[in-house]
């Protein structure tokens, strides 16, 4: 499954290692901390290699160097092994070590280098380290979210059901089929937002059973609270469920229908930022409450930052209507993450967990104390709630502020939206890069903790991107077109039936690799649009792709079916511009290959896949131990 970690210059000398834990073999770099970890390189003695040196430090201090024991020789090769005791590497709360090998050849150091392809370098520089994760001994991540299947809800367009709020701000747009998201003359210039389409609580509760059958098990909803704006992302007051929404009533209704079909149901977390029209800040005088704005005796002052009161304050990418949080206040941050904070408050009243918006932005003791007061509300439901992140690399070895973030070590988050997972899809969708895209995979797949893995966001689209549907139709995503232009612009017929197909295959690698796919509202009917606001179109309840549809039905009814999408993952042989991969759990197992090529390709597979679950293109060719699959095409074997 996985690449070899080294790669000679010469050859006939290449070094290969393996590792165990607790005794069993494993080829992860995350480790539970109070595990035994044992490597074991197999050295050819035509290396010449005299010694073998494992170099190891926490990441950023100085290193150590622990030699390996020579342990026998075996068909020309030498064995060396050193076992770690992860307890004695990393203090309780975990930590990320980086480590390399060094094997001393005469007067000459070899040093493994992680980047060139593995190669070796024969240097005395300092090589670039590989990675060794160790996470809580303690740490777990939800159970009811694994194996599910998260519908992602841009709320004012979703659906509109007919006890629609009070408008209490900004303007309804009337026709809802028809009608275009407010934009701006250029990109990026400022929005009002105050345009609305009025989708609501009650019409997601109107619409549940319809998400019940594409399998949906997780609803994950855009900003709910009071705002003065569509999107919700410049919150007026975390306390009060905006009333155009419903209110409080909408939102309890809502929760106990979804629970009552076992669905959950996730909130955006907008914690780095209010609006400027807040009960905190009150810039505009809106709330009765004195904001920090207004008065530097406000019970919110500290609460933000100002280099000159009151106008010049830190905000959010420069943005004036969303002036920043200091959490380093202890009253601001309790309000939050203390035991009666936001975040317990809500899980209490029904809410199955937080999605944290801009988590990298958030600081530590924030977000240690936002797990624990929210674990601990969860309880009181019997429930353990979720906390995404929204982190866009790699999160195992994240610097964020130049620190090195700890999201992933136990004590603070469960799971991140997988943004590399979508490079990575639309690198083999649109260009046919299939090493890539097992890279990716296999990065995060030993780079981060096991539950972890399984608690991944799995997106092709969010608010923030545009529509999937388009980029693949359209990869220059509209680049050099006006936002007047990109308003009324759609894919060509031509375009739009090559982009479906690709859109297939992606979905059905979505929702077959490790972790938990999220359906962007209105994906699964073609939704089309461009970047932000165009990526946030009503959805078409009147023109839906059909035919789309009943495939992410089928896909979601395979993921209800079947354990071993919750199970192990790895990578099979795989012909370029292909790829091919094994998911298993107990008797249950799964094979999913895709072919971006221009030919048909053949996979010499086990001979137990037998059947076609799903496939997408044309009809894939299946015989014992061996697989034709034909080009821009897909297909799931059991």
């Amino acid at each position: 499954m996985y690449p070899k970690l080294f790669e000679s210059l010469e050859a006939g000398k290449t070094p290969t290692i393996s590792r165990a834990v607790n005794g069993r073999a494993t080829e992860r770099n995350a480790f539970r901390r109070g595990d035994a970890v044992t490597f074991t390189l197999r050295v050819p003695r035509a290396l010449g290699a005299r010694a073998v040196v494992l170099r190891l430090a926490e990441d950023g201090k100085d290193p150590s160097d622990l030699p390996l024991d020579f342990s026998g020789f075996d068909r020309g090769q030498d064995l060396y092994t050193l076992t770690l005791d992860t307890a004695a590497l990393v203090p309780p709360e975990g930590g990320l070590l980086r480590y390399e090998f060094l094997f001393l050849r005469g007067e000459r150091t070899l040093f493994t280098n992680s980047t060139d392809n593995l190669h070796f370098t024969l240097s005395d520089r300092n090589a670039n380290r590989f990675r060794m994760l160790v996470y809580r001994a303690g740490f777990r991540t939800p159970e009811w979210f694994r194996g599910g299947t998260m519908y992602h809800i841009f709320v004012d367009r979703f659906f509109r059901a007919k006890n629609c709020g009070k408008l209490h701000t900004g303007r309804l747009e009337a026709d809802w089929e028809h009608g275009i998201p407010q934009f701006a003359e250029k990109p990026g210039d400022p929005l009002a937002n105050d345009l609305f389409f009025g989708g609501n609580l009650g019409g997601i509760t109107e619409k549940l059973d319809y998400l019940a059958g594409l399998g949906v098990t997780v609803l994950y909803l855009s900003p709910i609270f009071d705002s003065v704006s569509n999107h919700r992302y410049d919150t007026g007051d975390y306390e009060k469920v905006d009333a155009l929404l419903g209110g409080d009533e909408a939102f309890a209704k809502l929760v106990a229908a979804a629970h009552a079909r076992g669905m959950r149901v996730i909130l955006d977390g907008v914690f780095n930022h209010t609006g400027d029209d807040s009960r905190y800040f009150n810039r505009r005088g809106t709330y009765p409450d004195v904001g920090a704005y207004q008065s530097q005796s406000s019970p919110y002052a500290g609460w933000f930052s100002f280099r000159s009161f009151p106008d010049d304050y830190e905000s959010w990418w420069g943005i004036p209507i969303l002036p920043r949080l200091n959490q380093q206040n202890p009253a601001c941050r309790a309000y939050f993450t203390g035991k009666d904070g936001i975040c317990a408050r809500w899980i209490r009243a029904g809410a199955d967990g937080w999605r944290l918006d801009v988590a990298d932005e958030l600081c530590d003791d924030f977000l240690n104390e936002l797990r624990a007061s929210v674990k601990k509300a969860g309880k009181s439901r019997a429930t353990d709630p979720l906390i995404l992140g929204e982190v866009w690399e790699n999160a195992a070895d994240k610097i964020s502020y130049g620190a090195l973030r700890p999201y992933l070590w136990g004590g603070q988050l469960d799971g991140v939206m997988n943004y590399p997972f979508r490079n990575a899809v639309l690198a083999l969708l649109l260009h046919g890069d299939s090493a890539f895209f097992r890279s990716v995979l296999t990065e995060l797949y030993v780079s981060y903790p096991p539950a972890v893995c399984d608690c991944l966001m799995n997106l092709l689209g969010t608010h923030d991107t545009a529509r999937i549907l388009t980029v693949l139709g359209d990869p220059s995503e509209g680049d050099g077109r006006s936002n007047a232009e990109l308003s009324v612009l759609r894919l060509s017929p031509a375009a739009r039936r090559k982009a479906l197909r690709l859109l297939q295959i992606g979905a059905l690698l979505q929702f077959t690799v490790y972790g938990v796919p999220s359906v962007y509202y209105g994906d699964e009917v073609g939704l089309e649009g461009y970047h932000d606001p165009f990526c946030r179109m009503p959805y078409p309840w009147k023109r839906p792709d059909r035919a789309l549809r009943a495939f992410y039905q089928a896909l979601g009814a395979l993921r209800a079916a079947r354990p071993a999408l919750r199970g192990s993952f790895r990578f099979l042989d795989s012909p370029d511009a292909s790829v091919c991969y094994e998911r298993k759990k107990g008797a249950d197992r799964l094979l999913v290959a895709a072919n971006l090529g221009k030919k048909a390709v053949h996979f010499r597979i086990p001979p137990h896949y037998r059947n076609v679950l799903l496939s997408t293109g044309k009809a894939p060719t299946l015989s014992p131990s061996n697989l034709i699959l034909p080009p821009k095409s897909a297909v799931v074997l059991g």
